[in-house]
């Protein structure tokens, strides 16, 4: 019995739709909510997303207090407009490098109670990954660059979340215009973020646009794509 686990067929031509409608919205619908089973699909397909060693050093915390997101406001110049608009808004937190340190609690964890591997195979894996930290790609006693490579990851769910919200018709518009330093104090401030093991990695809002954007621009296949 062939026990191969398959997927429906997509349309190729919808798919590549959804990516020319998605566009960096700057104003919202403030009168449109995404449902909430729209919304737990959203983040769904950020929890399935790839990261490396399958560590996933990241947290999705949705903003809907409007007393929160106003204290937000004056120290996330990007999101002027979508903190008051947005239907739903999400920071997506990074590990800090203490938590991503092979013997860590947390990854050790990681290891143990979400992936569930052999005591001896998590002891292999474990030597491996504290390998890459320190030789691949020479990350480790560099606590910017150890932080960053969280913050790079926490990209896959982000871009996963954008185009799983435009194939159901929903805006998005992914945010780096913040000062983080101010941003993780209010989330620290506010009991929301423990800065000992967490970081702001960058924002995302969600929502219906409330107008209808310029045409996309993009660089044709020629100047990016080079084959060897």
């Amino acid at each position: 019995m062939d026990n191969t686990s398959t997927i429906p067929a997509l349309d190729k031509q919808q798919i590549l739709a959804a990516y020319e409608y998605r566009h960096a919205t700057k104003v919202f619908d403030g009168s449109r909510r995404i449902s909430e089973e729209d919304f737990g699909f959203i983040l769904e397909t950020g929890r399935l997303s790839p990261s490396s060693f399958g560590f996933e050093p990241w947290k999705f915390v949705v903003v809907q207090n409007p007393a929160v997101r106003q204290k937000l406001l004056p120290y996330a110049w990007g999101a002027q407009k979508q903190l008051p608009t947005a239907s739903h808004f999400l920071l997506i937190l990074a590990r800090q490098p203490r938590d991503m340190a092979a013997g860590s609690d947390y990854i050790q964890g990681m290891m143990r109670e979400v992936q569930k591997l052999p005591p001896e195979i998590a002891e292999g894996k474990s030597q491996v990954y504290d390998g890459f930290l320190k030789s691949d790609f020479e990350l480790e006693g560099n606590e910017r660059a150890m932080f960053e490579w969280g913050v790079r990851q926490t990209y896959l769910p982000l871009g996963n979340m954008m185009t799983a919200a435009a194939l159901i018709g929903i805006d998005s518009c992914p945010i780096e215009g913040f000062d983080k330093q101010k941003i993780e104090q209010v989330l620290a401030d506010e009991g929301i973020m423990d800065p000992e093991h967490f970081g702001i990695a960058c924002m995302v809002a969600f929502g219906y646009r409330a107008g209808e954007p310029r045409a996309k621009t993009r660089q044709t296949a020629a100047q990016v794509v080079e084959w060897v």
